[in-house]
Formats: C-alpha cells, structure tokens, sequence
C-alpha cells in the first residue's frame, strides 16, 4: 500500500510540477464569461473586486524571475498541499473509526 502512496505521490508531482507547463494560457470557461460579459480584460479588471490576496496569483511564485521555474514549484508546491490534507484527514478519520468501533 506505502508503494500505491508514494507512485501515485510521483505521478501527481510530475502532473503538477511539469506536465501542467503545456496547459493553455488561454483563460477557462468562468475567466471567458466574465471577460465577455465586462467587453475586455482591462474592463473586467477595473468592475471586478479582488476578494482574496493570493499567494501564487496567476498559479506562478512571486519573486521568482524564470517564468516557467515559478510555475513549476507552483505546482510542486500545491500538489505537496493537497497530499499533505488528504494525509491528514485520511488519518483524523481512521483515528475516529478505530474509536467508535471500541
């Protein structure tokens, strides 16, 4: 079961840190609507609020001046947060079940 952990581990890093450099750059369906809906980008940005500061805008690390390096340590860095909670929960869980059982 570890093996399963640490390939599907791999696979999700080499997804996140390398494959994910040949998505498009183009903006997703919800991004296309609004910039649709606004007649631009410019004017999308200016009638639009900001609700949450990200620490990774546009899915790339601020500071770091190779473009696809910041992009790729993106990815790195958010798979390694997922599988870090998806751990964590697993284990709250199974912790919780192993004490109803008793």
């Amino acid at each position: 079961m570890e093996k399963l952990w640490i390939f599907g581990l791999a696979a999700a890093l080499i997804i996140g840190g390398i494959i994910s450099l040949f998505a498009s750059p183009e903006p997703d369906g919800l991004e296309r609507v609004a910039i649709n809906l606004f007649g631009g980008e410019e004017q999308m940005e200016e009638k639009t609020t900001q609700l949450f500061n990200s620490q990774m805008p546009d899915y790339v690390i601020p500071g770091i001046e190779n473009e696809t390096l910041a992009a790729s340590l993106a990815g790195v860095i958010g798979v390694l947060i997922i599988f870090t909670i998806v751990i964590v929960t697993g284990k709250i869980l199974k912790g919780k079940q192993t004490q109803g059982a008793e």
